[in-house]
């Protein structure tokens, strides 16, 4: 994987679950034990619900494209961990979110 940060700014792509077509938002990411992160307040955003209903997603960052897998985070404290790395030292970094851990197909 070329991503270096830990934490930036990249262009997240999913399949419209409705629409079948494509929708793309720039969010925060984070970079975390060799896999990418997405989180949000709470699971109700199209491009959440997208990559769950279409779990095959399209990352933009830093002029180049990797294509990866969304899954849904379970685990409470990854999901903790997860937002005190994309917030670091602020206090929204105590709040409880729903986060999508994406793992990287092979370039």
């Amino acid at each position: 994987m070329v991503i270096e940060e830990n934490l930036f700014r990249a262009i997240l792509s999913t399949k419209g679950r409705k629409t079948g077509r494509s929708h793309s938002v720039m969010l925060r990411a984070v970079k975390y034990n060799e896999k990418i992160y997405f989180s949000r307040h709470k699971p109700d955003g199209d491009w959440f619900k997208n990559a769950m209903a279409n779990p095959d997603v399209i990352i933009e960052y830093n002029n180049s494209t990797y294509t990866g897998k969304a899954n849904l985070v379970k685990d409470e404290k990854l999901e903790q961990k997860i937002s005190q790395l994309k917030y670091p030292g602020e206090k929204r970094a105590d709040e409880k979110r729903v986060a999508i851990e994406i793992t990287l197909y092979e370039q």
